[in-house]
């Protein structure tokens, strides 16, 4: 089953150009930043990230450097199994406590475990109802 916790992330704006991911990676590289989940898309001209790392506090100082506006979000960090049907068993959890999920990003490898990150209405009882 899957398991939920608390975590942070920050979004921040920049307006968006070719090679913008580049110079962002770039940078968090050369700062020795891990990042542990990053999502990005396009909306109008600028550029949208949702961005969790090892250290967050110093990747907002360097992404503000580099122009770009952050704000700090809440949201679930749920690691569940590597295997077929585990989202589905996840967001009929969440459906189910009447919860709305805002919006999700993920990433599967080829390990044992995948992490889905879920911004909800109510991120503390999605917490409580995965881990029960």
């Amino acid at each position: 089953m899957a398991s939920a916790k608390a975590a942070k992330q920050i979004i921040f704006f920049m307006p968006n150009k070719v090679g913008l991911m580049a110079e962002i990676s770039a940078v968090l590289s050369a700062a020795k930043i891990n990042v542990t989940a990053m999502c990005g898309y396009e909306r109008e001209d600028l550029a949208v990230f949702m961005l969790m790392a090892d250290d967050l506090t110093k990747a907002k100082k360097l992404l503000k450097k580099l122009g770009a506006e952050t704000k700090d979000e809440a949201v679930v960090a749920v690691e569940m199994p590597n295997k077929v049907g585990q989202l589905d068993m996840v967001s009929k959890a969440i459906a189910a406590a009447g919860v709305n999920i805002h919006y999700f990003y993920g990433s599967t490898g080829t390990g044992k475990t995948s992490t889905c990150i879920f911004k909800t209405a109510d991120n503390k009882k999605v917490i409580k109802v995965l881990n029960t």
